[in-house]
């Protein structure tokens, strides 16, 4: 915090007087003012203490820590009361004086932006005036400023025999400038700040006014900035109760303004103006006459567009000496005062003139003004919102009585402001959300590209303007780095949460894009329905049907939306607000009373820690957070650490991870030793500095790439990127066939020109996909998610002429003439397919016979040169949809799709004879259902109920290693994130945890990152969290709600073997944790002495150990039978599972023997049964296997056959169904009956 005070020359003032007395000028004119003072901390310093006299210390400390700004007091007489200046010597001579200023600051620039309309003198005294600055180094970081301008009388205006009289009939007065500089924008705190400081300087005697503005300074370097979350920062400075409010989250700024200013000054149409000039970077210039309002204007209009950041010249108030500014060529954001309208209209072009006072957006270059619109979906919802909005504050209070207590009406109104900052923050993430909702599915993670061509194609007409523009700015580049990490902030999150369940399901399958049956209806229908498409769940139809997956679904909970008049918005939960109040300030800051001031907030906080509930884990890391900076700057280095290591326990978010890092470098030797004697800060320390290694090792941000097609020859290795940078498919088994496809006969590397072809064909059937108008009479037929992926040309058939169309589902006949419909065929119920000839004239014409099981009659059409074709792409479809049905897995389905497109795209790519023998390469069902006929055993087909993909979009399928079923939250309060349906938590390699809405099996999150290491167990913990054991020896904590992991247990160490029960972990070296699970303390510890502990089991107050023994790795489970208990166990390499008495646990009383098994590696209890895991034999091919054993007779019920790999992990749902995943090569998750 830096505070500095400007005023002007005395001789200037002198001088200005007498001439204006005279009657020489009518105005008095802008004088130039100069910087007097700056102060900075640190204010006291440990070594000001040893100099220390039987009187107080000094109380300020001028330490050069950065560069010197030397300012020449030169002699001036009778400021105040007619005293002179005087040196350091007593003498009238000139002094030098050392003051230390903020880096990068430019304190000669500073006086302008001070008084950016000049320093005039005034002949009567003036009110009071703040404005707001903002400083941006070269790097992008911003310093952010408050000013005060306030006014004292001029005493002298004449000379009496060489000395200065002073006349109260013509008193004179000047301004002085006061200036907070903070690192923060905390603009409304900061402005009460300095209005409490007024009140002490007003009546002051200007000898007073210096050590006063010093003691204002060291006051609020005291003051400790709160951490990203509900708690909030209060301190007393009389006579206000001044707030510091917390930012919302890490990735947000704090908010400290009012939002809803520029609601007052603009129609919601003019600020989509002003929003869209900023996000395709315009020359942007804000003029008023009043300079506050420019600065909290362009705050808030950064504020809008969050979370993108503005990436040019932000410079909110120019003064007029700073006007040649706006002629810098590149895109910026400037303010000016009012007056200077017209000359900057007229000296610059290509500007967007933002008029503030009357509520214009006007251009330089013409009357009118040229921007895109923005698209009309998000338009209009933003313009709806914001007419709900209850801007006037007197409305909302008319009804109540006035406070006689200033705090308290404070406090009232703040309470207000912070409710409709919230809302209006929602409605413009709402509208960047709706504008850029489906760039994510547009782009290659894996290769960090961005198909803009194809995402342009995909907008709507009226839109593309708008978005043509938008690409290509830095500004959005930005944005797309940020979605290529997955970046976890508050568009992932509102992106996510108002995803319609329809969107959600079609994002289950990999099937090209086109438009489904239900869009086709939108675009003959009125806009307010082609609204609701682009808008997902914002403005959300609860009338529609996604079609499930798996049945019928349940109903999901709306509680993060809100009926307001018919329509529909979505609202982030409120989270209750905490305060923490600051002490008094001590009255003399010497460094004692310094010192002392630290320890008793220290014990406050203290206090406060041991007072929270203990399940409010949010709250203590907050507090934790506060004690260890305040430890910090008291120079208890220790005690900082350790409330660092109990915040990285609890909120890994918010842990300052540079500032802990620099508390390391700057431990003495001694506590160093201490530091290694206390393993848990020893082991904080040793983690961050490995973070902090792994950070400056990351590979430098690689940027974003726009999708090119290749311009030379390609090995397998670059089709396969090219050909996922395209977005056409992604699986590498796949793309392999596709590269043998279009390398028929030729030399094993593609042709840029055949790619080329290929790509353009694929686009071109897309394209006309897009245009297919299909009669009211088929859409009746066709279900809302079905697709037309293929048209024929106009053919004969056994029924008429017209075209062949193909869905997903089915093929039908659109009749010529009298536009109508005909079922061909649904896939599933073919029964032969085969390609004859149809005699026409004296030729026969080559025709496709179709016979199903649902007619007796052969369907023919006369397909002539498409027959081949056609004869592939639906034995293709016919025998995915058989895959599809046998296994209850979907994936089969958009799969044979894909290769039945990829066909298509192959034989109009390469127009030669051997097309057809070509796209045979990818005909890969046909050939699989005709070389290995894989017929699915009746039991596995009586008990599987369906299989989800959790590896769907990543270029292969990923083993599953650990699986977790939470049971749903009836009577989720509306306040709640997340939704109370039940989920299942699925673990891939390297630390990816899947979410799955387990009510319709679609995919809820994608991805939650929980470290680098391979998931080990699992555990749901009081319906609200989910604990991860992980090979890196953590254990991580994700919010059920939040779907967010902010919390780790670090007290392991070695990788996290078991979660057998709540409040218990095991680790491989033999540690055994017992936790507190409302604290996360370590209730108890011991170790077990053994090579590996690989699990262990609470048994009736019994604690068995499960461990290592070369080769076999044993897995074991309780159940209790009767009165006498068993524990049953089963080794990874063995076939065979063992049952143990517990009271008799010298050797097993039951061996079962599996058939067909080489070993188990999971095995869980569901009601009276043992559903074991693992891997055997199946017609003569090793394949994941599971077995149902009854418990009671100890005897093999069912031999379940699924997976084309091992089993890895089992859980049960309810006792009602239970879902086994399997190792790499299969990768898939099946749900099974329990009966």
């Amino acid at each position: 915090m830096y505070v500095m005070y400007s005023m002007l020359h005395i001789e200037n003032v002198s001088t200005s007087c007498q001439s204006h007395q005279q009657g020489k000028i009518k105005e008095l004119p802008l004088l130039g003012a100069e910087v007097l003072q700056v102060h900075a901390p640190p204010f006291v310093t440990k070594e000001s203490a040893s100099s220390e006299t039987h009187g107080h210390a000094p109380a300020f400390s001028r330490v050069q820590r950065r560069r010197s700004f030397i300012k020449k007091k030169k002699e001036r007489a009778g400021i105040a009361n007619g005293e002179t200046a005087k040196g350091s010597d007593g003498g009238g001579g000139t002094t030098t004086e050392d003051i230390s200023v903020p880096k990068d600051l430019d304190l000669i620039a500073l006086p302008q932006l001070c008084f950016p309309g000049g320093l005039q003198i005034a002949s009567e005294q003036r009110e009071d005036s703040y404005h707001y600055l903002v400083f941006t180094d070269v790097f992008g970081n911003r310093t952010h400023a408050v000013v005060v301008q306030y006014y004292r009388p001029i005493q002298d205006v004449g000379h009496q025999n060489g000395h200065l009289s002073s006349s109260k009939s013509s008193r004179l007065y000047t301004a002085y400038g006061i200036c907070v500089i903070s690192k923060y924008p905390y603009y409304n705190a900061l402005r009460d700040c300095l209005s409490c400081l007024l009140t002490q300087l007003k009546p002051s005697w200007m000898g007073d006014f210096e050590e006063r503005v010093k003691e204002f300074s060291a006051k609020l370097a005291l003051v400790p900035i709160p951490p990203p979350g509900q708690l909030h920062v209060v301190f007393n400075l009389r006579p206000l109760q001044i707030g510091l409010p917390s930012r919302e989250d890490k990735d947000r700024p704090a908010i400290d303004l009012d939002l809803h200013l520029p609601f007052l000054c603009f129609r919601p149409r003019q600020l989509l103006q002003i929003i869209t000039s900023l996000l395709i970077e315009q020359r942007v210039v804000l003029l008023s006459c009043d300079w506050a309002r420019l600065t909290l204007l362009a705050e808030s209009l950064m504020l809008f567009i969050h979370p993108l950041v503005w990436q040019h010249p932000f410079v909110p108030i120019l003064s007029r000496q700073m006007l040649d500014f706006l002629m810098a060529p590149t895109a910026y954001l400037m303010g000016c005062h009012l007056h200077h309208y017209e000359e900057v209209a007229a000296e610059t072009d290509d500007l967007i003139l933002v008029n503030i006072d009357d509520g214009t957006v006007s251009s330089s270059w013409s009357d009118g003004i040229d921007l895109p619109d923005v698209p009309l979906a998000a338009a209009e919802c933003f313009i709806k919102r914001v007419e709900g909005l209850q801007v006037h504050y007197d409305l909302e209070v008319c009804h109540l009585g006035d406070s006689t207590e200033v705090n308290a009406r404070r406090a009232q109104r703040k309470q207000w402001q912070s409710k409709l900052n919230t809302h209006i923050q929602n409605i413009t993430l709402e509208l960047i959300v709706n504008i850029f909702r489906e760039v994510h599915d547009h782009l290659n993670y894996e290769h960090r590209v961005f198909n803009s061509e194809e995402f342009l194609r995909s907008r709507e007409p009226a839109d593309q303007p708008f978005y043509k523009k938008v690409l290509d700015t830095h500004i959005f580049h930005s944005f797309l780095r940020d979605r290529l990490t997955r970046k976890m902030d508050a568009f992932t999150r509102m992106e996510l949460s108002t995803r319609t369940e329809a969107y959600r399901l079609r994002s289950m399958t990999e099937s090209p894009r086109r438009p489904t049956m239900q869009e086709l209806a939108r675009k003959y229908t009125s806009p307010e329905s082609r609204l609701s498409k682009r808008l997902g769940a914002s403005l959300p139809n609860l009338g529609e049907s996604g079609g499930s997956l798996a049945g019928p679904l349940r109903q999901t909970s709306f509680k993060n939306i809100q009926v307001d008049s018919g329509r529909f918005r979505w609202t982030s939960p409120q989270r209750p607000v905490r305060f923490f109040k600051l002490p008094e300030f001590p009255p003399p800051l010497a460094y004692h009373y310094v010192q002392n001031y630290y320890q008793e907030m220290i014990t406050l906080l203290g206090k406060a820690i041991s007072g929270a509930a203990s399940g409010d884990s949010s709250l203590l890391a907050r507090y934790h957070y506060l004690r260890g900076f305040v430890n910090t700057v008291a120079g208890k280095r220790l005690d900082a650490l350790e409330d660092f290591q109990n915040l990285y326990k609890t909120d890994t978010d918010i842990f300052p991870g540079e500032l802990v890092n620099a508390l390391v470098d700057s431990l003495q030797e001694g506590e160093q030793a201490l530091a290694d004697r206390r393993p848990e800060i020893k082991h904080l320390i040793s983690r961050v500095k490995r973070d902090h290694e792994r950070e400056r090792a990351r590979h430098v941000d690689e940027g974003v790439k726009r999708f090119q097609l290749p311009k030379k020859h390609m090995q397998l290795e670059d089709f396969v990127r090219h050909v996922q940078e395209s977005g056409i498919v992604k699986d590498q088994g796949t793309i392999h066939r596709l590269f043998e496809a279009l390398t028929v006969g030729k030399e094993k590397q593609v042709d840029p020109e055949i790619f080329r072809v290929f790509y353009t064909f694929w686009k071109e059937t897309e394209a006309e996909a897009q245009e297919v108008a299909l009669p009211a009479s088929a859409l009746e037929h066709l279900e809302a998610n079905e697709c037309v992926f293929k048209l024929s040309s106009s053919v004969k058939t056994s029924h008429g002429v017209g075209k062949i169309a193909m869905t997903q589902r089915r093929l039908f006949l659109l009749t010529e003439g009298r536009p109508g419909y005909m079922e061909v065929t649904k896939f599933r119920d073919i029964e032969e397919v085969k390609i004859s000839s149809a005699p026409f004239l004296l030729l026969r014409i080559p025709s496709l016979k179709i016979k199903t099981t649902l007619r007796k009659e052969t369907f023919e059409v006369n397909l002539k040169s498409e027959v081949d074709l056609w004869h592939l792409m639906v034995k293709e479809m016919w025998a995915g949809r058989k895959m599809a049905d046998d296994h209850k897995d979907p994936q089969y389905m958009q799969q044979a799709l894909t290769n039945a497109l990829l066909m298509d795209a192959v034989v109009g790519c390469l127009q030669s004879q051997k097309a057809i023998f070509a796209a045979t390469k990818l005909a890969h069902f046909d050939r699989m259902k005709l070389e290995v006929p894989l017929m699915v055993p009746k039991s596995t087909s009586e008990t599987l109920k369906h299989k989800i993909n959790p590896s769907l979009g990543l270029t292969s399928p990923q083993a599953v290693d650990v699986l977790l079923y939470t049971p749903g939250q009836l009577g989720v309060s509306s306040d709640s994130e997340g939704d109370g349906n039940p989920k299942l938590w699925c673990a891939l390699s390297d630390g990816k945890v899947v979410v799955f809405d387990a009510a319709s099996w679609s995919m809820q999150q994608n991805q939650v990152q929980v470290g680098t290491s391979r998931v080990n167990c699992m555990l749901g913990v009081d319906r609200q969290q989910v604990w991860i054991g992980s090979q890196d020896s953590v254990i991580y904590i994700i919010s059920t709600r939040s779907m967010s992991c902010n919390k780790q247990l670090t007290d392991h160490r070695s990788e996290v073997t078991g979660l057998p029960k709540v409040a218990y972990s095991c680790s491989a070296e033999g540690a055994v944790i017992v936790w507190d699970v409302s604290t996360l303390q370590v209730r108890k510890q011991f170790r077990v002495s053994c090579d590996r502990l690989q699990s262990v089991q609470l048994c009736n107050g019994t604690l068995w150990c499960c461990k290592y023994t070369f080769p076999c790795i044993s897995r074991m489970v309780h159940h209790p039978k009767d009165i006498q208990e068993q524990l049953w166990t089963a080794c990874i390499d063995v076939g065979e599972l063992c049952v143990w008495h517990l009271r008799e646990p010298t050797k097993p009383f039951q061996r079962i023997q599996l058939p067909d098994c080489a070993g188990v590696t999971c095995l869980i209890k569901v009601k009276n049964q043992i559903w074991v895991g693992g891997r055997g034999w199946s017609s003569g091919k090793s394949r994941g296997k599971i077995y149902v054993v009854d418990a009671q007779r100890h005897t093999v019920e069912k031999e379940l056959v699924a997976h084309t790999d091992c089993v890895q992990a089992l859980c049960s749902a309810e006792d009602r169904y239970v879902l086994s995943g399997a190792a790499r090569e299969d990768g898939k998750i099946a749900i099974w009956k329990v009966e």
